[in-house]
């Protein structure tokens, strides 16, 4: 999984870090959680959410999502082209 801060604290934003995540086929992120809701936009290709039930949602190119408080989750891309979103998250967090 690759991560880069699109804007954040460098850029002058106090209180809240724009970040963009490409997975590779075959990537996925640990399932976790944070103390802090968050958004994710998804730019490109195509992934699974995998929600706070264990449920896998298919998303792709223009789907939203908002995760909650300390709601359990993970992204995966089980197909063959990159799987891409930006992820907003309050200063508090760095995962």
């Amino acid at each position: 999984m690759r991560k880069r801060v699109l804007i954040g604290p460098d850029n002058g934003s106090k209180n809240i870090t724009m970040r963009y995540f490409t997975l590779l086929p075959g990537g996925y992120s640990e399932r976790h959680s944070h103390s802090h809701e968050h958004l994710v936009n998804i730019e490109s290709g195509k992934g699974i959410v995998v929600d706070k039930d264990g449920n896998e949602i298919e998303v792709s190119e223009g789907y939203n999502i908002f995760v909650e408080p300390d709601e359990l989750h993970q992204f995966q891309n089980p197909f063959e082209k990159n799987f891409e979103f930006i992820c907003v998250i309050p200063n508090i967090d760095k995962r």
